[in-house]
């Protein structure tokens, strides 16, 4: 492209040294010449005095005029011609008007800016496994910059791409663009809206943005991942920070002791989240199920698969949840596991609460939900099967039902 730009710059130096000379050649070869013109005006002198319209005195007056008129036109027709001056005068107007380009250029040009994009898209393979597998050296902000002027080039060029989009959210997020990284990761979501990593940056970037409409969107997000995976711990410490944004600090402290619950002790994020608990004045945790007071209620579910189901459906996932009878739609707790054959008992508490603020601990009446899913994901078809069971009341901490689910 640089060099597309540079011939472009010299057919115009080229134009414009034609415009230059051209005219003076042409005006040298169609204006007629001193010779011509004093022989002319001669002529008609002497019809004037041959006609007695001019005496002979007035005549050799006006003859020896015009002829010392030839000889001052003669010496500046003969300076101008030297082909050296000629040369001189022409070759400082080419390069006046060659620096009058080269310094409004230099000023107001973007060779800069498409060298940029060129060196980008060289390089946008070199920067995604640089973002993407931590090779090499880490991208500093104008590698950021670059790579998402790479990615939207290749998107503007190839089309839709969820990896991109989401790769370019990230960019963006990294670099403060929070609003135009939402809007990427909804264009990736479109694409690819199971897929856990996107759900949790998409997450992430609502949550830094603000307001209690992108909480939301955000909860919802995690609910999402935590339906297909229970134990995902990202998605468990955005559950907290979202309830923590939105002031709900009970949930707060709940969510972040589940947190530390599930990490190693020499996990470096357990610090950060023994300090948050700290801040709201909670017990940090570092272990078990039973240090947790915050989990009460308990909800056993048996539910039996019949062979032939299972049989029918060897890759299909079965969801099992818990939803208020009366209320959002949005499940108290869930598990995912894959569908096997014969009986499986799960068990359901406020530490599978798929949003921050929502779990078996808010309602009294639930139900419970057994569903196959034949694609693998929340998302329902038409060969799914589910049962759902009666009304439960929370009269006592532990309830049990049992489900089945049949061809």
């Amino acid at each position: 492209m640089m060099w597309q730009l540079a011939a472009g710059a010299l057919a115009m130096l080229v134009l414009s040294t034609l415009f230059i000379i051209w005219p003076r050649k042409a005006d040298a070869k169609n204006n007629q010449t001193p010779a011509q013109l004093f022989e002319e005006r001669l002529q008609l002198l002497a019809l004037a005095r041959d006609a007695g319209e001019l005496a002979e005195q007035d005549f050799d007056t006006a003859a020896n005029e015009l002829k010392q008129q030839f000889l001052e036109q003669e010496q500046q027709a003969i300076r101008y011609k030297q082909p050296k001056q000629q040369r001189v005068l022409h070759l400082s107007l080419v390069l006046v008007t060659a620096l009058i380009v080269a310094v409004v250029y230099s000023q107001n040009g973007h060779y800069r800016q498409l060298s940029d994009w060129e060196h980008a898209q060289q390089n946008l393979a070199s920067y995604g496994q640089r973002a993407l597998l931590g090779e090499g050296e880490p991208l500093n902000e104008q590698d950021m910059q670059l790579f998402s002027l790479a990615l939207r080039t290749k998107l503007a060029n190839e089309g839709d791409d969820a990896v991109a989009w989401m790769l370019l959210g990230r960019v963006w997020m990294t670099l403060g663009m929070l609003e135009e990284a939402v809007e990427s990761f909804e264009r990736a979501l479109k694409l690819m809206p199971e897929r856990t990593p996107l759900l949790i940056s998409y997450s992430q970037a609502l949550i830094m943005l603000g307001g209690d409409m992108n909480l939301a969107k955000a909860g919802q997000s995690v609910a999402r991942v935590l339906m297909q995976e229970p134990e995902n711990i990202d998605a468990i410490s955005l559950m907290a920070l979202i309830a923590y944004e939105r002031g709900d600090n009970a949930e707060a402290i709940a969510a972040w002791q589940l947190l530390a619950s599930r990490l190693a002790p020499d996990d470096p994020r357990l610090e950060v989240v023994n300090a948050r608990l700290a801040e709201l004045n909670a017990p940090a945790t570092v272990g078990t199920a039973e240090q947790n007071a915050a989990f009460i209620r308990e909800i056993k579910v048996q539910v039996s698969v019949g062979a032939e189901l299972a049989t029918a459906h060897p890759g299909a996932s079965l969801f099992v949840f818990a939803r208020a009878a009366e209320g959002p739609a949005i499940p108290l707790a869930a598990k995912r596991l894959p569908l096997v054959a014969g009986v499986t008992e799960i068990s359901l508490s406020a530490a599978d609460a798929m949003q921050a603020g929502w779990n078996i601990e808010q309602t009294n009446l639930i139900q419970v939900v057994a569903r196959m899913a034949v694609s693998g994901t929340v998302e329902r078809s038409a060969q799914d099967v589910e049962v759902v069971s009666a009304v439960l009341s929370f009269e006592q901490p532990v309830l049990s039902v049992q489900l089945t689910l049949e061809q």
